[in-house]
Parts: structure tokens; C-alpha cells; sequence
């Protein structure tokens, strides 16, 4: 009974380093793209977005235009901090604590795909407004993904 507990253990703890990898890789994707904003460097931002959010902009500067008008808090922040993940299949959910120039705290979840060529792209990104007693969900144009993108 014990060797089959301990088997039991050392199975499930094969998937764990792959999904710690997979977040991992998921936050340096979604860091990689918040330090290109703080640069302006709207091609290398551009780059993380997934096809369907470039079908929708298809040019960086139209996409660094959406990013400025409706997620300002993630284009310009005080901090920026990862919270939980999931993942599955492919697709992983990552929250992001954010603290905008203003003081105002900001809740983000961040959905990622692994594409064919093994690479994570983002491919949605909601801004939910906290702090003030409740939640206000801001809307914007990259909600719009398709429901193939979403997350699990």
C-alpha cells in the first residue's frame, strides 16, 4: 500500500513541474509585453498578441492605440504583480494585481494559447476595476475574442 502511495505521489508530482513551466513561461510572456509598453515599443508588444487579437488589430500601433485607451492601467502602472494561474490543455488564466498611476488597484486576467509552433501568445486580457468596495469590469475591444481563445 505504501509503494503505491508513494507512486502515486511521485505521478502527480511529475505534472507539477510542467505546470509550473507552463506558468512560468505564461509570466514571462505577459512581462515581456508590460515592460514593451513601458517602452513604447509597440512591435514588441505587439508580438505576444495571439492571431485572433491581430486579426482584430492588425497593425502595432493600432493595437499600442487600443492598449492606451482602454487598459491604461496596464499600459502605465505603480506595480504590477502575478497572482494565481491555471492552465489546461494548452490555454493558461494568469491574474495580475495592478496599481495604476493614480493609486487605484486594478484586478487583470490574462489568457494565454500555446501555439502551433510551441510558443504562448496572448490571446485576451479583462481589467477589472477593486478597491472601491466593489468590482467594476471596464470594457474593451480584446474581450471580443473569439470563444476558441478563451480560457479553460
Amino acid at each position: 500500500m505504501r509503494a503505491l502511495a508513494l507512486v502515486l505521489a511521485f505521478l502527480i508530482g511529475l505534472g507539477t513541474p510542467a505546470l509550473a513551466d507552463d506558468v512560468a513561461t505564461a509570466q514571462s510572456v505577459i512581462r515581456a509585453q508590460e515592460q514593451a509598453f513601458i517602452r513604447d515599443d509597440a512591435a514588441a508588444a505587439y508580438s505576444h498578441a495571439a492571431p485572433e487579437i491581430r486579426q482584430i488589430f492588425p497593425q502595432a500601433d493600432i493595437f499600442m492605440q487600443m492598449v492606451r485607451q482602454g487598459y491604461a492601467p496596464v499600459y502605465r502602472h505603480k506595480s504590477f504583480e502575478f497572482g494565481e494561474a491555471r492552465s489546461a490543455n494548452g490555454r493558461i488564466a494568469q491574474r495580475v494585481h495592478i496599481v495604476d498611476d493614480n493609486g487605484e488597484a486594478w484586478e487583470a486576467m490574462y489568457t494565454l494559447e500555446q501555439q502551433p509552433d510551441g510558443s504562448l501568445k496572448i490571446t485576451g486580457c479583462s481589467l477589472l476595476e477593486s478597491g472601491t468596495g466593489g468590482m467594476t469590469l471596464t470594457p474593451s475591444p480584446a474581450v471580443a475574442v473569439p470563444a476558441s481563445a478563451a480560457a479553460p
